[in-house]
């Protein structure tokens, strides 16, 4: 359109792993997650990306890997670019989407995917002391895919290791993006 012109740039760079796969350290942060109230959460604009900055600044000056912040309620909300889950007595749970929480691609891949191996998936609302109490928390994300979290507020998590939930979860992405599960092939689009 002669009034509405588009102009496209594609660039590619070598991106190795966003974290460390055996686990890394969180700590909930002061900043609170924006919410509904102020700016639409789902909306992927650069301006909502700020509120992820200083989040992220806060937790590397506390000496932790990534940053949990808290929806308007007090409840976890998500990491500065990941969605988290936790796992207790063998069921998932991540926060709903009420919770200021991004409509993630890795995110709705999880749940699909571990409904498919029979684990049991809910979204609802989860406190900073259950997030603390969980058997196991990890993160979801396009960069992050499955990071674990070992070490959550200077509490371990899962003993400090990968959890079997999160190490099933880990191996059955791998497997879908690495395009050896024939049972997902038509997620992947082959790119030459």
């Amino acid at each position: 359109m002669k009034k509405a012109p588009t102009n496209v740039a594609i660039f590619t760079f070598p991106f190795g792993d966003l974290f460390n796969k055996n686990g890394i350290s969180a700590g909930i942060v002061s900043w609170r997650k924006f919410s509904d109230i102020s700016t639409p959460p789902q909306a992927k604009m650069g301006g909502n990306y700020l509120n992820s900055i200083i989040a992220t600044q806060e937790a590397k000056r506390n000496g932790v890997d990534e940053a949990i912040l808290l929806d308007h309620n007090g409840n976890i909300s998500e990491a500065p670019g990941e969605n988290i889950f936790i796992v207790r007595d063998g069921q998932m749970a991540t926060p709903s989407l009420a919770s200021s929480a991004l409509e993630g691609i890795t995110r709705d891949a999880v749940i699909k995917i571990a409904r498919d191996l029979d684990i049991e998936v809910v979204e609802r609302d989860i406190t900073r002391s259950e997030l603390v109490m969980s058997d196991e928390v990890f993160l979801t994300g396009t960069a992050a895919e499955i990071t674990p979290i070992i070490s959550l507020d200077g509490k371990k998590i899962s003993n400090g290791k990968s959890g079997d939930i999160t190490k099933k979860m880990m191996d059955e992405y791998t497997d879908i993006v690495m395009n050896k599960n024939d049972d997902y092939s038509h997620w992947l689009t082959a790119v030459y």
